[in-house]
């Protein structure tokens, strides 16, 4: 059939000792290199990924999405001047972003065109880079009482905004102006 032997076939491994040695890198040392890895993942003293302080990355995972603040309704209302120092004079005394700067005319001409009401709306709401002052440390009333401020500034006669009288005052000043 065949002239062909197979006795000079023969493999790599041709001792005892070089099986051994074989054997042991072949399934020890993977699990050993298991092992650590499993010790290496599983340890707790590491730092979070991209963080140097652990502490205050998990101090920001946990902080509170919203707040809940309580403010007294009866404080007296701020002028328009206070409200502008606070609020408002970090843009509109430098120009920044575009807006218009504090006493130029020129600058606050087509503005004042629009109106109060619609200078008012655009600053509670935004527009272009400011945004919205509405719902902030000041009420729609102080802002209102700082848009005339500025725009006064300007050369409008804007009248400042009063807070709303309620009906109990109302009553009570209407007999003491008819005497």
């Amino acid at each position: 059939m065949s002239d062909h032997s197979h006795d000079s076939h023969t493999g790599p491994i041709k001792t005892p000792a070089q099986l051994l040695w074989t054997s042991f890198f072949s399934f020890v040392v993977p699990v050993f290199i298991i092992i650590g890895l499993v010790f290496f993942v599983t340890r707790g003293d590491k730092p979070s990924a991209g963080s140097v302080d652990p502490e205050l990355a998990t101090a920001i995972r946990i902080q509170k999405i919203g707040s809940v603040e309580l403010r007294d309704a009866n404080r007296p209302l701020e002028s328009g001047a206070a409200v502008f120092k606070a609020q408002c004079a970090a843009c509109h005394e430098t120009g920044l972003a575009g807006a218009p700067k504090f006493g130029d005319a020129a600058a606050w001409a087509a503005r004042i065109a629009t109106g109060y009401e619609a200078l008012l709306t655009s600053s509670l709401k935004g527009k272009g880079a400011m945004g919205a002052q509405g719902g902030g440390a000041f009420s729609d009333i102080e802002i209102g009482r700082a848009v005339v401020h500025m725009t006064n500034a300007a050369g409008a006669k804007f009248e400042e905004p009063q807070p709303p009288v309620a009906e109990g005052e109302a009553g009570a000043e209407a007999p003491a102006a008819a005497q």
